[in-house]
């Protein structure tokens, strides 16, 4: 009889300490929490993810594939309690920064999560650069938890498949010639610009003056992986391309020639801007000395018209006076005698 009360109070003292005690929680301030009761998590009645802006970014084709449910979300605070058939799955939502050539399943793939390799248009096998700045969705954390065994893996492969995918078909945006000056010739789109780079052809020197437009284009295509796995890329900074160690000094070769032509081109075309604006100013001046020398004609015709109105006298009087001023000036005077 002694040993029965022995036991009962070993398995209340257990009890009070495993299911008791031991069912407080606290969920600190970078974390979230989703709690399951026999393996089903909370849920906030038949609400699912397609009824939340964090599915927007979805093709209709995505949003049938891609339907979580919506789940209590346990903020941080505390203590709660939970009971010993539940179960609390706690997640960090503050933001990790990783470099895109890391692999989780493969710690020594792309030497060592380094350098991440695509090839571009032209055949030219380039490395890549930089870091992902991501963090879990609390809009969707049931896709994060119960959707797929190691969410950052599928979030990596998707950044990298859009990457690559990208870096294969990168075409530079042709940029418009610039508006020329009043009177210039306007400069030849075949020479200027987009022109060179054609006749070149390397997408690798197009990728490294983009590197801005290929960052926002990442970020574009990768704003469903919120939807899609629960995690969410607060940005992507691609930092460097770098190509074979082979190809390096004739790209540089390559960049120089381009510099050079596309300094030769820029100084033709100033100078004869320079040549037709002063050839027009030259116009405008002669034209101008000609306008001088004409109205003056054009100021006595009036004059003579406006004395001829006069009277039948007046003009010959005027001619008169003229002469008189004329012969008062002369120092000789030759006249012709009338035979």
């Amino acid at each position: 009889m002694g040993v029965l009360p022995g036991i009962a109070v070993g398995v209340f003292a257990w009890f009070v300490v495993r299911c008791i005690i031991g069912g407080f929680y606290v969920i600190q301030q970078n974390e979230r929490a989703v709690k399951t009761s026999f393996g089903r998590a909370k849920r906030l009645g038949s609400s699912t993810t397609l009824d939340d802006p964090v599915s927007e970014s979805l093709s209709p084709d995505e949003r049938e594939r891609y339907r979580f449910p919506q789940v209590r979300v346990i903020p941080p605070g505390g203590p709660y309690f939970k009971w010993p058939w539940e179960r609390v799955h706690k997640v960090s939502v503050a933001i990790t920064t990783v470099n895109m050539a890391w692999d989780p399943e493969d710690p020594h793939a792309n030497q060592g999560g380094a350098v991440l390799e695509a090839v571009t248009k032209d055949q030219l096998n380039t490395g890549l650069t930089g870091q992902i700045r991501y963090r879990v969705s609390e809009r969707n954390l049931y896709a994060y938890l119960f959707g797929v065994k190691t969410p950052i893996a599928h979030v990596m492969g998707y950044f990298v498949s859009v990457l690559r995918e990208r870096i294969a078909n990168f075409e530079a945006p042709k940029t418009e010639a610039a508006p020329a000056t009043e009177g210039a010739a306007p400069a030849s789109t075949d020479m200027v610009g987009g022109g060179i780079s054609a006749v070149i052809g390397v997408s690798i020197n197009d990728l490294r003056k983009n590197l801005r437009d290929l960052n926002d284009h990442m970020d574009r295509e990768c704003q469903s992986s919120a939807a899609r796995y629960g995690i969410e890329l607060d940005a992507s900074l691609i930092t460097g391309i770098d190509p074979p160690a082979d190809v390096e000094s004739a790209l540089a070769a390559i960049n120089t020639a381009h510099n050079q032509v596309s300094s030769d081109i820029s100084l033709a075309h100033a100078a004869a801007d320079q040549k037709i604006v002063q050839s027009r100013r030259a116009v405008e001046i002669e034209t101008l000395k000609a306008q001088a020398e004409v109205e003056p004609l054009r100021q006595l015709a009036e004059q003579l018209a406006y004395l001829k109105q006069s009277g039948p006298g007046v003009l010959q009087a005027y001619l008169r006076n003229i002469r008189l001023a004329l012969f008062s000036e002369a120092k000789s005077l030759i006249m012709e005698e009338k035979k």
